[in-house]
């Protein structure tokens, strides 16, 4: 058994990071221009990286509960999951740091 079937055999799904087209003509719907396509994918992204973050604090919530009841028998199951949780989490937060921080700075530009 190599590493990674170990890995996906406790429960760990890797996050893979969505792409954007790299094509812009392919992105864009007639009319609407590439900035509205990037615009609505970026939106995509983040609510999908968000919708990420519940399902990986759900499993880590579902393990603790099975971990004080008794009912989870690898408690490093429980560890790995907190853990994931944990950074996803942070990564999370220091993303919508440097995004409110770039616009700040964007209003702050003087205009003209």
């Amino acid at each position: 058994m190599s590493g990674i079937e170990g890995v996906q055999m406790s429960g760990f799904t890797p996050y893979v990071a969505p792409t954007l087209p790299t094509n812009p003509a392919t992105a864009a719907t007639a009319g609407s221009g590439v900035q509205s396509a990037s615009g609505h994918a970026f939106g995509s992204m983040v609510l999908d990286g968000i919708d990420r973050l519940e399902q990986v604090q759900d499993r880590s919530d579902q393990l603790a509960v099975k971990a004080a009841t008794g009912d989870l028998d690898n408690i490093h199951d429980y560890t790995i999951a907190a853990t994931e949780a944990s950074v996803t989490t942070q990564l999370t937060v220091a993303v919508r740091n440097r995004a409110l921080e770039a616009f700040n700075e964007i209003m702050r530009m003087q205009v003209g």
